[in-house]
């Protein structure tokens, strides 16, 4: 035990990202639940309090244009973008994950050619997604099609119009083969829309690179934007021009203070937008980013490995043999940055992450049976994962 405590030391004075978990506010708990909820940044209060204060009380109506309130949607898009390798103009910040969902699964249908009407779906999905793809085929008369990821070459057709996946599973923290399953969607003349929420901020992602059509993804899980910061629509800049949404709003028109009954599409990710954004948390969320100012992914990236690579070697030696299972993939190429446990005794195993919270380690449980165990590299140490290990197994010995 006290070899791994030395050990977890001494990766935490080799760790060149180190410095950066002094930007949190954080406590003496071992908050590993950032895949959840991400930590609030030290500096965001403050810029918050001057949004509320100055430009809302003071300025008021005038911040739309002095403040730059009403450029908000793009510009934090833009600043998103390199956090999953997108060139500027393509992503547009507002809604939710789940209407970003919706309008992406719909507009790739309207883009399919003709005579495709089936729509993929991953089998394993996070249920939202699901429900907003069913409805997204009533809507456009196509039929939906459930597949485990990794059948999805085998499943594609002359009638697979859009593939929706999500790059890691939520429950098993598993990560998909993004560049593979794109290359097969498009090369079957399909679109791939993929679900970002659980890998943005935890690892490299290359929407341009990999040829992805349209994407989605939270903003308070890894890049720590607060509860309920707005989501992100991500559309390719060839499918721009042609992009129909579901939810033509407003503030996506070209002249939208003219107020004309018919609607005509802005031109670029702003035709992404529906209503008036929400500003109070668009902001906080753009303070939020500051963080990564400096930050590569890739850096972020081997330590999160590097993290959850130590934390299952110090589950291994603490945790009493039989007592838990790992079901997060070993393979680097295949694991998020999250390990979940299923833990025996499913009757017990809430009671367990109780327990766990009550002693300091947060976590997460997805019934039955998995705990889940989410390490953000921005400010969890080695110290963090020995820890939670060692409380984890004394809270199963008892």
């Amino acid at each position: 035990m006290s070899d791994l405590r030395e050990r977890a030391e001494a990766l935490d004075s080799a760790d060149e990202l180190a410095g950066l978990r002094d930007l949190f506010v954080l406590d003496d708990t071992v908050y590993l639940d950032g895949n959840s909820l991400g930590a609030l940044p030290r500096h965001v209060p403050a810029r918050m309090q001057d949004v509320i204060t100055r430009e809302w009380g003071a300025l008021r109506i005038r911040s739309w244009d002095e403040s730059g309130w009403w450029t908000a949607p793009e510009r934090i898009g833009d600043r998103i973008a390199p956090l999953v390798g997108a060139a500027a103009g393509q992503i547009v910040v507002g809604d939710s994950t789940s209407v970003n969902v919706f309008k992406a699964v719909v507009a790739a249908s309207r883009l399919a050619a003709g005579g495709r009407d089936e729509i993929l779906v991953d089998a394993s999905t996070f249920p939202t997604d699901g429900y907003l793809a069913q409805s997204a085929a009533r809507m456009t008369g196509h039929r939906i099609v459930p597949v485990a990821p990794a059948d999805v070459p085998a499943a594609l057709g002359p009638r697979t119009a859009v593939v929706l996946l999500n790059h890691v599973d939520y429950r098993t923290g598993r990560l998909h083969d993004l560049p593979g399953l794109t290359a097969a969607v498009r090369g079957a003349g399909a679109l791939a829309v993929w679900d970002l929420c659980h890998s943005a901020g935890a690892l490299p992602v290359g929407l341009d690179a990999h040829g992805v059509d349209l994407a989605v993804g939270c903003t308070y899980k890894y890049l720590n934007g607060g509860p309920g910061a707005p989501a992100y629509l991500y559309v390719a800049e060839r499918h721009q021009a042609a992009f129909d949404s579901p939810l033509p709003g407003w503030t996506s028109h070209a002249d939208p203070f003219g107020m004309t009954p018919g609607y005509v599409p802005a031109e670029g990710s702003v035709r992404g937008r529906v209503g008036t954004p929400d500003i109070l948390s668009m902001l906080a969320l753009e303070a939020s980013l500051d963080v990564w100012e400096g930050v590569g992914v890739e850096a972020v990236r081997a330590k999160s490995l590097a993290l959850t690579d130590f934390f299952l070697e110090c589950v291994a030696a603490y945790v009493p043999e039989g007592r838990v299972t790992p079901v997060t993939p070993a393979a680097h190429a295949e694991r998020g940055s999250q390990v979940s446990l299923r833990c025996v005794d499913a009757d017990e195993t809430e009671p367990v992450m109780r327990e766990l919270v009550a002693r300091g380690v947060v976590g997460d449980l997805r019934r039955p049976d998995v705990l889940r165990f989410g390490f953000t590299p921005l400010y969890v140490s080695f110290a963090d994962a020995e820890r939670a290990a060692r409380i984890l197994a004394e809270v199963l010995e008892a």
